[in-house]
């Protein structure tokens, strides 16, 4: 599956962004799908996942409150709402699917990434 994310974008602290995650050929209902971030000099992080229902779900603590994963399968896609965001919050965010039925918090858990997208959150 190939996927692609966008929706990032330079804001204000205190700002929302609304990030997409779009799977090709109609394959987004077929896996669990990730939000992976990386600053840099940093290891890239876990941010949230999602399963395949979009029954569930598990934020970082960084992110609890603040933001929301969520998923469209009609649409094929997957969106991460931020609000509130803070300078900490600058990264790269990548998008990730997932066979995996749970425990999806590091970055081998994930078969296929999107090429990211840059989010710079400004004081």
């Amino acid at each position: 599956v190939q996927l692609q994310a966008s929706g990032g974008g330079s804001v204000q602290a205190g700002d929302s962004l609304r990030l997409s995650c779009r799977a090709s050929e109609g394959a987004v209902r077929r896996y669990h799908v990730g939000w992976f971030r990386q600053a840099p000099g940093k290891e890239r992080e876990f941010v949230c996942d999602v399963n395949r229902s979009g029954i569930a779900t598990n934020y970082a603590d960084s992110v609890k409150g603040r933001f929301t994963i969520s998923r469209d399968n009609a649409a094929n896609t997957v969106y991460l709402q931020m609000n509130s965001l803070k300078p900490e919050d600058t990264a790269v965010y990548y998008c990730a699917a997932s066979t995996r039925v749970s425990g999806r918090y590091w970055p081998q858990d994930y078969s296929y990434w999107g090429q990211g997208t840059q989010v710079t959150v400004s004081s």
